[in-house]
């Protein structure tokens, strides 16, 4: 009989109701090696914890953190609040003895994540960070094309995110929006971790950095018939150098709340001497492969569902984002069981760390217009 892995969400808003989809799925996975099953909800909202009601699976809706950590029917915990709170609660759930996926950042600012880090190593529990797009069929082959060598010389890279929801001015803030509850690093805090997981993943870690960042909108509605103070950065160039295989590369990051056209994209680009790859989640079935030859050519291959964990839906289908969810989580459950394999994982705390090294050191580096070593 499987193992059944009880899980506990605090934070029931958007992210929350996407795990308890995940996991109301779980059985599409096929020779999976536990069962995972939604236990425990928490949410400060009445409404929030209310809507998860409706899933078999769970015993317990509170309001109090400390309530569903003492529980002995939670084994894992999601968390998916505000930035600022991040420290505080991934402690508690540290604390608590129970194994964790943290939403990113991974913490307000990078003294939080490596106090997080730290409380991981300590404690001895099971600990990752949540970024779910290069689980994508797509992003996993550009990944395998890169990690295969078939690039020659490497000759530049350029990963990033886009979405466009605060092009509108008349959008009312939100936590995001402000230093204290989102950080001073912005959009980085928000999008960065789906930039930076496959270059990193790949051992593609900056050595300095030179970065633009821009403040499009400094106030906004407040939903109250007010105005609202809009303090944190909404769009993020990030070059970097990066040194592979003995050679300085440029390594572009992109992160944008205001990206006309772009809905919600993310993107990886990886161009060498002899092949490159490119692949966006604009065209999720679509993925560029360049070979050198007598002629310039660049190949579109049609994907399938494919994923690193198999499922029953066919491969002539198109995957979507609660597909990525589903495998992220499958990706975690496999590495928490020891059998992840020679499978892409979740972010790791070190690499959630130096995602903070980096966008600490490009918002110094924007401050003296200079490019900064990232420590």
């Amino acid at each position: 009989m499987k193992e059944i892995v009880r899980i506990g969400i605090i934070g029931g808003g958007l992210m929350g109701r996407e795990v308890a989809s995940a996991l109301s799925r779980w059985f599409v996975l096929e020779n999976y090696p536990v069962r995972a099953e939604l236990t425990a909800v928490c949410d400060l909202v009445e409404a929030q914890r209310e809507w998860f009601r409706q899933i078999p699976t769970v015993k317990l809706l509170t309001a109090d953190h400390r309530e569903l950590l003492a529980s002995p029917e939670v084994d894992v915990v999601y968390v998916a609040v505000p930035h600022h709170l991040h420290e505080a609660l991934y402690l508690d759930v540290l604390k608590a003895g129970k194994d964790l996926l943290a939403e990113k950042p991974f913490g307000i600012d990078l003294a939080a994540a490596r106090a997080i880090a730290e409380a991981a190593r300590v404690s001895g529990r099971f600990v990752r960070c949540s970024s779910e797009f290069p689980f994508l069929p797509g992003a996993q082959r550009a990944y395998q094309f890169a990690r295969a060598g078939k690039l020659g010389t490497l000759l530049e890279v350029r990963s990033g995110f886009h979405h466009s929801s605060d092009l509108d001015p008349a959008k009312p803030a939100n936590w995001k929006r402000q230093v204290k509850t989102c950080g001073k690093i912005g959009v980085m805090g928000d999008l960065g971790m789906h930039a930076v997981h496959v270059p990193f993943r790949l051992g593609w870690k900056p050595k300095r950095v030179y970065a633009q960042l821009q403040k499009i909108y400094p106030e906004r509605p407040d939903g109250k018939g007010g105005t609202a103070i809009c303090d944190t950065w909404d769009n993020a160039l990030l070059h970097t150098e990066v040194e592979i295989a003995g050679a300085e590369v440029p390594v572009r990051f992109e992160t944008k709340r205001l990206a006309p056209g772009e809905t919600n994209t993310w993107f990886l680009e990886i161009l060498g001497t002899d092949g490159g790859v490119r692949y966006s989640t604009k065209e999720p079935k679509t993925l560029w492969t360049f070979q050198r030859g007598k002629e310039q050519l660049w190949q579109r291959t049609d994907l399938g569902f494919h994923g690193p964990f198999p499922t029953i839906t066919g491969g002539i289908f198109e995957p979507g984002f609660p597909d990525c969810f589903l495998q992220m989580w499958a990706a975690f459950l496999a590495e928490r069981a020891g059998q992840l394999g020679d499978r892409f994982g979740c972010v790791t705390p070190q690499e959630a760390v130096q995602s903070h090294e980096l966008f600490e050191a490009a918002l110094q580096s924007h401050a003296e217009k200079r490019a900064i070593d990232v420590h």
